[in-house]
């Protein structure tokens, strides 16, 4: 149930300027509400769709009904983010949205940042006329990393901190404790942002990858229609990042590569991409609930960011010890099958995009977690196990993906408010437990599962197949082909 004395984690000096108010900034409302001490006369709202105007005129909170864009964004947000005294705080929960441009903007006026993706311009998911490469969440994260190595330090922006990404690297880093602790390996934790601390201990656990795992089984009351594209979550977030390049983090113990993969020629090196859409490529993981599932691979910052954070490297630079690291998605049933309609009818999208809120769902839940595999233990799996009913008695306006999402956004956001100065972080640099311990009250069950399966249970089948059978953690072997 929810908090009848809820805590208040700090208070926000200046003006709070919400970007974007779909489900997940409805969700995102009651909980700065909730935990926040601020200037309710300086919270304002900014997005081009006035549908749930009424929540924040019953709160006497400011509407702007505008699109954020790439020509008027300094304009329209400066006297927002610098009105009065204070620290301002910029909440980016749109698509749509330069990540970058929005965040240099906010550091340079000395306001908190955080948002839940690298977001682009409109435009840059469909560029035809970019290759596959520049269409990568590779190349967008690269663009914040190199931001952060030009300028260290200063005003706090949280990059990427919704549930995936943002929660599931606290839940890696939980994990790897849990495992190197059954595994009896003498270990000192690493801090926060001890990178080569924790990747020395992931290698010495004997983790070969990581599929953040996800299954959704949220349900409706009525079917879906024909030319509708239903999901529990954003449907232009989904979309945009289902007809991206599928992208994986690559690790060092992998011998096999599909045909039609692709390294990247600049940066970290630790990802290779697949010249088709993730949301079309299907990948072999494994949930608590359903056991074996096919999942999507869809390209994430996580999936990137975590095998780039594990990667243990060699006086010369050359990694020698990195983690595979994939998203392995179920959405629920009526996003499943919207996708395959969508991609049926060459990429178009339906003409009716709708997100299902908790009122039209019955029942189900969102089992999100990470299964760190191909150690002694073989697989452990660890995360949240949030049922809509759950997700409706702790917050209002909440499905259980939402609330797994705008949960870590409050975490995020109280995380920022206590390291005010720490310049441009990613969750994987974050104090895990410090943002797991705002975070948990809204998890429902987050446990931990041991399991014997792998990627090579019941193969070959009826029909031969190329599989590795000397070691079931190859890629080869979780790649549905």
């Amino acid at each position: 149930m929810a908090e009848t004395n809820p805590t208040i984690y700090g208070e926000i000096t200046g003006p709070i300027i919400m970007v974007g108010f779909g489900s997940i900034g409805r969700g995102t409302l009651p909980l700065i509400e909730r935990h926040f001490r601020y200037d309710k006369s300086r919270m304002v709202v900014i997005d081009p769709r006035d549908e749930d105007r009424a929540l924040l005129d019953e709160r006497g909170i400011r509407y702007v009904q505008e699109h954020v864009t790439e020509k008027n964004y300094k304009k329209l947000l400066t006297p927002f983010l610098t009105e009065g005294e204070g620290q301002g705080f910029c909440v980016n929960l749109s698509v749509d949205t330069g990540s970058l441009d929005m965040m240099r903007l906010c550091r340079k006026l000395g306001v908190l940042y955080i948002d839940t993706v690298v977001e682009p311009w409109l435009g840059f998911y469909f560029d035809t006329k970019a290759d596959n490469a520049s269409r990568t969440n590779y190349a967008l994260r690269e663009t914040v990393r190199a931001e952060k190595r030009a300028h260290p330090g200063g005003t706090t922006a949280v990059s990427c901190c919704g549930a995936n990404p943002g929660m599931v690297s606290w839940f890696v880093k939980k994990a790897l404790v849990d495992l190197a602790t059954e595994l009896e390996l003498k270990f000192d934790e690493p801090g926060q942002d001890d990178r080569e601390g924790w990747a020395k201990l992931m290698k010495k656990a004997g983790v070969k990858g990581i599929h953040i795992a996800e299954r959704d089984t949220q349900r409706t009351r009525n079917p879906k229609p024909l030319d509708t594209f239903w999901n529990t979550w954003s449907v232009e977030g989904f979309i945009s990042e289902g007809l991206q390049p599928a992208e994986l983090g690559w690790g060092t113990h992998e011998n096999w590569m599909p045909k039609n993969a692709k390294k990247f020629k600049n940066g970290h090196k630790s990802a290779i991409y697949l010249e088709q859409p993730g949301a079309n490529t299907r990948v072999r993981s494994w949930c608590p609930t359903p056991g074996p599932q096919y999942g999507f691979l869809v390209t994430h910052n996580e999936s990137i960011s975590i095998s780039d954070f594990f990667t243990v490297r060699d006086k010369d630079g050359e990694a020698t010890y990195r983690p595979t690291c994939n998203y392995a998605y179920h959405p629920c049933n009526d996003a499943v099958l919207s996708m395959h309609e969508m991609f049926g009818a060459a990429g178009k999208a339906q003409s009716v995009q709708h997100v299902l809120d908790e009122d039209e769902l019955i029942d189900g839940a969102d089992e999100l977690g990470v299964l760190l595999y191909g150690h002694k233990k073989n697989a452990y799996w660890y995360g949240s196990q949030l049922s809509l009913e759950e997700a409706r008695a702790l917050a209002p306006h909440q499905n259980a993906t939402g609330l797994q999402v705008t949960s870590a956004v409050l975490a995020g956001m109280v995380w920022a408010l206590e390291n005010p100065e720490a310049g441009i972080v990613e969750t994987d640099e974050m104090d895990y437990r410090r943002c797991l311990q705002v975070q948990m009250p809204y998890l429902g069950p987050v446990k931990g599962y041991y399991t014997d399966w792998t990627p090579l249970d019941g193969r070959p089948g009826l029909f031969a197949e190329d599989i590795d059978e000397k070691d079931p953690w190859q890629f080869r072997n979780i790649l549905v082909r």
